[in-house]
């Protein structure tokens, strides 16, 4: 096995046991720095990088047991491994420093031998958790790329529509005010005023009167009312006789008030088109913004913004915003079922992290089947664990590669459709991070993921920490 090299810290009050580790370490190829005291190490710590940390506990100013502690409740510090270097006699403090924390333990006097082996450990764990922090980043980062795309189009779509609907709403109230300015311009009769009144009224209230009718008996009447209007004379007749239709009106709603307003009937019908839309657009505007709201509300709950790394979790609305950031691949044509259990209880959990399980697996389902087929979502509880399959229609997983689905860069997928990490990493969120368990099942035309978490997840020191 290749040796492991790396930057250690030496802390230890006594200068015969410095140099001594110091002079031993560098044999072995290491690269040494020293500190005389917890204080010392503390603000070493915080300005220079190390790969690992040699600490004695009985020190003054601040012992073993204190930098231990704040190393652990740092986040930039807590993954560090850190041997504690403890007498043959202190078996109690060495047992009291792992379950703080601490990486292994060395007892003194020490054996070189022995701390090489030790060290070497340690720093290839803390290589592994490394490589594995980077996976872990770069899946996140795919997972990320994988949503930006159908986030950036859901809000796209109705952002745009907002941005049509407030030039629609500009032209619509200018056309509306000129054709009131209009009507008011002559003296009204009581009974114009009465019925612009009644007008008024109904166009507050305005909504699809017709929307029932199938578009041939739409487009009849439309073409009816225009050729009626232009009839009369109305030059805007083909642009006015689909928004009077929507509204309820047709020649005979109309003739009594073309004889009302035989001067100005053209700046009624105006009056009341213009209103009509600038009403619609309104709700067209208003329907896009509280689709805005809810892709962003969806997108905030998704990530755990503001929020704890762990918490309790509901896992029905992690499946369901993971739905809406995904929502852009499904509307190619794959129908959703859930069959959620109605008391799911909350679950103690890593919130994001289970998400992106959730991206990498409904993901993986609509990647087999290819924009075709039915997405099922399963909860139940068992006991003390909460169970959640994700079941597609996809051609299914040959036999012979199911055993290495889980293998970190193994894919199915075309080059450059996937890094091969997805289910690995979502493994190791599953088994690793929340002690539960993750299994697949297959065969053609029914593949299904099962998520085993248990209601409240044991926490290693490390995690305990957070």
């Amino acid at each position: 096995m290749d040796e492991v090299r790396g930057r250690v810290l030496v802390v230890d009050d006594d200068r015969v046991n410095r140099m001594t580790l110091a002079h031993v370490l560098e044999q072995q190829g290491h690269a040494v720095a020293l500190a005389t005291n917890g204080l010392e190490a503390l603000q070493r710590l915080s300005q220079e990088a190390f790969d690992a940390v040699l600490l004695d506990i009985l020190m003054p100013q601040m012992d073993g047991y204190e930098v231990l502690a704040r190393m652990k409740a740092d986040p930039a510090l807590r993954h560090i491994p850190v041997i504690v270097i403890t007498a043959l006699d202190e078996v109690e403090s060495a047992v009291r420093c792992i379950e703080m924390g601490a990486e292994d333990h060395l007892p003194k006097p020490f054996k070189p031998v022995l701390l090489k082996a030790r060290l070497e450990a340690s720093l290839r764990r803390k290589k592994l958790r490394d490589l594995e922090q980077a996976y872990l980043q770069q899946e996140k980062l795919a997972t990320l790329g994988k949503l930006s795309a159908g986030v950036a189009h859901e809000l796209g779509n109705p952002a745009a529509a907002a941005q049509r609907g407030a030039e629609q709403l500009q032209e619509a109230l200018r056309l509306h005010l000129a054709a009131y300015r209009e009507l008011c311009a002559v003296p009204l009769t009581s009974e114009q005023v009465v019925t612009l009144k009644h007008l008024a009224t109904e166009l507050e209230a305005c909504r699809e009167r017709v929307g029932a009718l199938d578009p041939v008996e739409r487009g009849d009447r439309e073409a009816e009312l225009e050729r009626w209007l232009e009839e009369g004379g109305l030059e805007q007749a083909w642009e006015q006789a689909p928004v009077l239709v929507s509204m309820g009106y047709g020649p005979e709603e109309l003739a009594p008030l073309a004889r009302l307003f035989p001067e100005h009937f053209p700046a009624l019908l105006t009056w009341l088109t213009s209103g009509f839309t600038a009403f619609n657009v309104l709700e067209e505007i208003g329907e896009g913004t509280r689709r805005i709201h809810e892709i962003v509300r969806a997108l905030k709950a998704y990530t755990y913004m503001d929020q704890a790394p762990l918490q309790n979790v509901n896992v029905h609305e992690g499946l369901e915003n993971t739905l809406v950031m995904l929502r852009a691949r499904l509307k190619q044509g794959v129908a959703v079922r859930r069959e959620y259990a109605p008391d799911l209880p909350a679950i103690e959990a890593y919130g994001s992290e289970l998400n992106q399980v959730w991206t990498n697996l409904i993901d993986n389902a609509l990647h087999a089947m290819q924009g075709r087929g039915e997405l099922t979502l399963t909860t139940r509880r068992e006991g003390e664990v909460v169970v959640v399959e994700i079941t597609d229609t996809g051609p299914g997983i040959p036999p012979e590669i199911l055993p290495r689905i889980f293998d970190p860069f193994f894919t199915t997928k075309a080059p450059g459709e996937g890094t091969g990490l997805g289910l690995s990493i979502s493994h190791s969120i599953v088994t690793k991070r929340h002690r539960g368990a993750i299994t697949v099942e297959s065969k053609p035309g029914r593949t299904t993921f099962r998520v085993r978490l248990p209601l409240r997840t044991e926490r290693s020191p490390d995690e305990a920490a957070e």
